[in-house]
């Protein structure tokens, strides 16, 4: 099963997204938006950048777990990982949005 992007509007009125693996995980969680065109905006950067190697940035939290982000072309951060485990399961997580960051399924939550 491929993976989909979930909108949602915050509570706040602001507008948020994740790219979900076909199971279901939260896989990439972005930043706020003002609009759901701005967060049209960060989904359309997810599905051009997420085949690119160089736009991820490996990291590691205060306290040791690993992470990551994608960036776009401008540096900006467009979404971030959940903690992962291990630096091998963030390998994976990175695999799993280059296959899955490409979706076409918008999902409003």
């Amino acid at each position: 099963m491929a993976g989909w992007f979930e909108r949602k509007k915050t509570d706040a009125g602001n507008f948020r997204f994740s790219l979900k693996a076909g199971n279901g995980e939260v896989i990439l969680t972005s930043q706020n938006y003002a609009s759901a065109a701005a967060c049209d905006g960060g989904i359309a950067s997810i599905q051009a950048n997420c085949a690119m190697d160089e736009r991820y940035e490996k990291l590691e939290a205060s306290d040791g777990r690993p992470y990551f982000n994608l960036k776009a072309g401008n540096h900006q951060i467009i979404g971030t990982s959940q903690m992962y485990a291990s630096a091998a399961s963030r390998d994976n997580g990175i695999e799993s949005v280059k296959t899955n960051g490409v979706s076409t399924d918008i999902r409003d939550a």
